[in-house]
């Protein structure tokens, strides 16, 4: 589960229908990446790669499935522990089940969000559960800003209420759109929704010209404000738009999540499950680990050993950040 971009993606200029590049518009294609533990699932990851490390606090994107559990075997992280970022988990079908170091125990279902803060160190588990037959969903990450980054570890839950739209449905998860808000509290602003698009239609939404936002399509012929949208890329539109316009040019429903939020200020290292500053406090994190320190609690209930950590590579750790316009 490292983070490292040894193979960065490739990146493309979106395009509008005339074929030119549509003004603040970037297509970020996924690349494919065994998620860590004895039966590795793959994941397709768009955030973080070379073109760009964040949107908003958003720093990090897996997209899975549908996978057939009894063919792949499912999710089965074993504990792994966590430092200086928020984990957003959200299913479009199956159940996981999550176990922290917090005494937390608690499912993963489709159309409700566990928000998990890592902070100063926390460790948990994610397990499909085995009444899954289908497994598919995205898992999120968010940087917490310096002066939160040591912050107490903390878990809450909620399920957000379907809001019917002109043309589709929206669950706002995190932040504010289309006129709902949601309670789950967050270091940064941020939006994260989820949208259905029925077939045919195109949706315009309001949105915060200070943030710049992410579009990651799971299904449908999307365009997003005129650019080619296809099925596990992220679409980045930068910040100054006071609207978003989707459209589904499938027969069928399209479904995306809208992530955002203003520009992260910061430079920041990501290595393994960690978000720092400096590579000495990513090795400090990593002994921690290794030696049982304590930092980061134990998972009570997970049928097996805990997660080594990777050999750190033979070099510094850089911090990074978004290129420069």
């Amino acid at each position: 589960m490292s983070n490292t971009e040894a193979h960065p993606a490739e990146v493309r200029c979106g395009a509008g229908e005339d074929g030119a590049p549509a003004a603040g518009v970037e297509i970020l294609t996924a690349r494919d990446v065994p998620l860590g533990g004895p039966r590795a699932m793959t994941v397709r990851r768009t955030l973080p790669q070379r073109a760009r490390t964040l949107i908003g606090a958003w720093c990090f994107a897996d997209h899975y499935g549908p996978d057939e559990v009894a063919r792949s075997g499912g999710m089965d992280v074993a504990p792994h522990p966590h430092i200086g970022l928020q984990t957003v988990s959200w299913l479009f079908s199956g159940r996981i089940e999550h176990r922290d170091s917090l005494g937390s125990r608690a499912l993963v279902r489709p159309g409700e969000v566990n928000l998990m803060t890592g902070g100063h160190g926390i460790s948990h588990s994610e397990v499909s559960t085995p009444d899954t037959r289908v497994l598919h969903g995205v898992q999120l990450w968010v940087a917490l800003p310096s002066e939160h980054r040591d912050t107490a570890p903390a878990f809450q839950h909620h399920v957000p209420a379907p809001v019917a739209l002109d043309g589709g449905e929206v669950r706002v998860f995190l932040g504010s759109l289309a006129g709902d808000t949601s309670p789950v509290g967050t270091f940064t602003p941020l939006l994260g929704a989820e949208m259905t698009l029925h077939p045919g239609v195109t949706v315009t939404l309001d949105v915060d010209p200070g943030f710049e936002h992410g579009v990651l399509v799971d299904s449908g012929d999307v365009r997003l404000d005129g650019t080619a949208v296809r099925p596990a890329e992220l679409a980045y539109a930068a910040p100054g738009r006071r609207s978003l316009t989707l459209t589904n040019e499938a027969p069928a429903a399209a479904r995306l999540l809208v992530l955002g939020g203003p520009p992260f200020p910061e430079e920041i290292i990501m290595w393994w499950n960690f978000v720092g500053r400096t590579h000495d406090e990513i090795v400090r994190a990593r002994a921690d680990w290794e030696g049982d320190s304590g930092r980061f609690g134990r998972v009570e209930g997970y049928p097996g050993d805990r997660l080594p950590a990777p050999v750190l590579p033979n070099a510094t750790l850089s911090p990074r950040r978004n290129p420069r316009p």
